[in-house]
């Protein structure tokens, strides 16, 4: 069957195009990568009613079906209804009835609205591991309500502590859990436990003192909670406060790939939530309110990071604690620099342009 197909207003609608002419691959969201079992009925009936049969964990923690023909696209769309709203809505609290936090039309059958914000990865976080310290979980939901539904692209990763399990560190915003340390001397027993776990695990910022407790060289601390976990005696606990490591525009890709750089570190989840509230602003601003597809590490290059700054911390109140990136060198060989160069012309713009 031939078709004159819009690939673009289809891809929007989560609907990837394949290699098959006429076939497409549906992306269901799951946000943290987590959602109750008895949804997997769901994608087995998608498959086998829709599909080929199969289906693929996608690299950001989705479930993708492919092999769906063209023509069944909308009943596709009605049929996942009920997911996007328990997984979406209930357990999101995301409101389906805006686009970038302006007031839009939802159609319930009519599928996923946007495609921007990638789905939001994360490991299984501290409802499990032992090493983490951070609920993943209920952090990804929250972010997903501000970034979802969205015509701007974002891709994040959230990570329960600096192992980073998730990968958070090739994202636009990688995000992982860690803790200031307390240290109660009286408990200290010498054992060298917690210097030999830090050393063997972490950055080796522990050392066992000429008395029989511990020095710390605190500035190379990670905040990792790798001392707490081989402490016998509880000498070491973890903070108070949750406290967050922020990096900065990680990316895969053929242009520049690139890890992230560190850009916030000992913030709490309220400064998160209050810079991810302000991304839609941003990313409508800097593309003078025309929506592209563009990563947003490639938003926040175009725009240079002092300007991005003053955009994504407006209204934003910092932690004591909190650090911030004063500004952030991307490396690149001069091979990969080369291809920035270019006739004046082919130049991109940011912000609102003066026409």
């Amino acid at each position: 069957m031939n078709h004159d197909i819009d690939v673009k207003k289809v891809r929007v609608n989560c609907f990837r195009q394949s290699k098959v002419a006429g076939e497409f691959m549906l992306q269901l969201r799951v946000p943290a990568g987590l959602v109750s079992a008895k949804h997997l009925a769901l994608v087995q009936e998608l498959c086998e009613t829709y599909g080929n049969g199969t289906f693929h964990i996608g690299t950001r923690m989705t479930f993708d079906i492919p092999g769906i023909k063209y023509e069944n696209i909308e009943a596709c769309n009605k049929k996942i209804k009920e997911y996007i709203q328990e997984v979406d809505v209930e357990m999101c609290c995301v409101d389906m009835n805006t686009i970038a936090h302006q007031p839009t039309e939802y159609d319930p059958e009519g599928g996923y609205p946007t495609i921007g914000a990638r789905n939001i990865m994360a490991c299984i976080g501290n409802v499990h591991c032992i090493k983490g310290n951070a609920n993943t979980q209920e952090l990804a939901h929250k972010i997903e309500r501000l970034i979802f539904p969205s015509h701007y692209h974002i891709k994040v990763a959230v990570a329960g502590c600096p192992n980073d399990c998730v990968k958070a560190n090739f994202n636009d915003f990688g995000i992982m859990g860690i803790y200031k340390m307390n240290y109660d001397y009286d408990r200290c027993i010498g054992c060298g436990a917690c210097a030999r776990a830090c050393e063997h695990h972490a950055t080796g910022v522990l050392t066992l003192n000429k008395d029989g407790k511990i020095d710390k060289d605190a500035c190379c601390c990670v905040g990792c909670a790798e001392c707490v976990i081989a402490c016998p005696t509880s000498a070491w606990t973890r903070g108070d406060k949750h406290l967050y490591r922020v990096t900065l525009g990680g990316r895969t890709g053929k242009q520049n790939p690139r890890s992230g750089k560190l850009f916030l570190n000992w913030v709490t989840e309220d400064v998160i939530l209050g810079m991810f509230a302000n991304w839609q602003k941003f990313s409508a601003w800097a593309l003078d309110y025309k929506p592209e597809y563009l990563h947003g590490g490639h938003l926040i290059d175009r725009v240079g990071y002092k300007e991005f700054v003053k955009h994504i911390f407006e209204g934003v109140e910092f932690n004591p604690e909190a650090k911030v990136a004063d500004d952030i060198y991307w490396a690149e060989n001069e091979q990969r620099g080369n291809m920035h160069v270019m006739p004046l012309s082919k130049h991109k713009t940011a912000g609102p342009q003066n026409k």
